[in-house]
């Protein structure tokens, strides 16, 4: 059974990907949140857990180093952009810092593959938070070699993560607050859980053939998040943008283009110009431009965070 080291483990994309692949691999989770880390413990007890920062190098090479994992998957960030717009030091550190110290040591104690996770901000980044992971992702697709094989995954917001919109404005409806919304014309692209699982899992199935220094997504649908909050609440504030927010969110830009290859759902941003237009994506891809969630589905998203709420331990 292969061994796969989760920093940042504890969080919701670690979490979703322990739920489906619990019984695949064997398991290490790293974050320095321990009532987090204790919490998935007791959720997953053949996960093993493992106190520490990806800041803290030292700590980190010596856990990679008893463990020797098969693959890496690089979860651990400073991921809310109102957070990184207010202490962009913090930002960095975590998310730059952090990340290179993961590439070093990757290389450095011969772990074969090393996943970055990534979103959709880091596309056309408007905001700090975004601009860490374009260069996290850059960082990564530089670092892939043929014994050391690096990619990233980068979708958009996962349904029911910590301090997402659902769970919050789920919230304010118990409080009997009104729902914060930005802008009656913001949208989002969303994935759920099962998603977020598969799309990592893709990418190792496609490191594990030596191919790396790509950029992996899939197609994803909008969500208008005024339709969402009124599927939730009647009262409902428009608050305006906060710093660094933004009405739309791209996922794959024009720029990009050439450099993509669709397969089936999948979308891959390679680091070189794909010379089969036909594989190409025709046009850059956002929340604007998504298959829209129809009424049945924002329903079922809202039901399962409410379920989640109840039963898990993200809340």
């Amino acid at each position: 059974m292969k061994k796969v080291f989760i920093t940042g483990g504890s969080g919701t994309v670690g979490i979703n990907f322990i739920e489906f692949n619990l019984n695949k691999y064997k398991i290490y989770s790293y974050s320095r949140n321990e009532k987090a880390q204790v919490a998935l413990k007791r959720a997953y007890p053949r996960v093993e857990i493992i106190l520490g920062s990806v800041e803290d190098r030292l700590n980190l090479e010596n856990v990679i180093t008893k463990i020797k994992p098969d693959i890496i998957i690089h979860t651990a960030a400073l991921k809310h952009v109102d957070s990184a717009e207010k202490q962009p030091l913090e930002m960095v550190k975590s998310n730059i810092i952090g990340s290179k110290n993961i590439i070093d040591l990757s290389k450095l104690l011969n772990v074969p593959i090393t996943i970055g996770i990534s979103t959709d901000k880091a596309c056309n980044p408007t905001n700090l938070y975004g601009y860490s992971k374009s260069i996290m992702e850059k960082m990564f697709v530089e670092a892939n070699n043929e014994k050391n094989i690096f990619c990233c995954t980068r979708f958009g917001n996962v349904v029911g993560s910590n301090g997402s919109v659902i769970p919050f404005w789920l919230n304010c409806k118990k409080q009997n607050k009104p729902l914060p919304l930005t802008s009656e014309t913001m949208t989002r692209l969303m994935i759920n859980g099962k998603e977020v699982a598969n799309l990592i899992e893709k990418c190792i199935l496609e490191a594990e053939k030596k191919s790396g220094g790509f950029v992996l997504s899939k197609f994803m649908k909008k969500v208008e998040m005024n339709q969402l909050a009124k599927q939730i609440s009647k009262k409902i504030e428009i608050i305006g943008l906060r710093p660094g927010e933004e009405l739309d969110e791209n996922l794959i830009s024009y720029k990009e283009l050439r450099y993509t290859r669709v397969e089936k759902d999948f979308i891959f941003i390679e680091n070189k110009e794909n010379p089969n237009n036909k594989s190409q994506l025709k046009k850059p891809l956002s929340s604007k431009n998504a298959e829209k969630m129809s009424l049945s589905e924002l329903k079922d998203l809202i039901k399962s965070v409410q379920d989640k709420m109840t039963n898990t331990l993200n809340y």
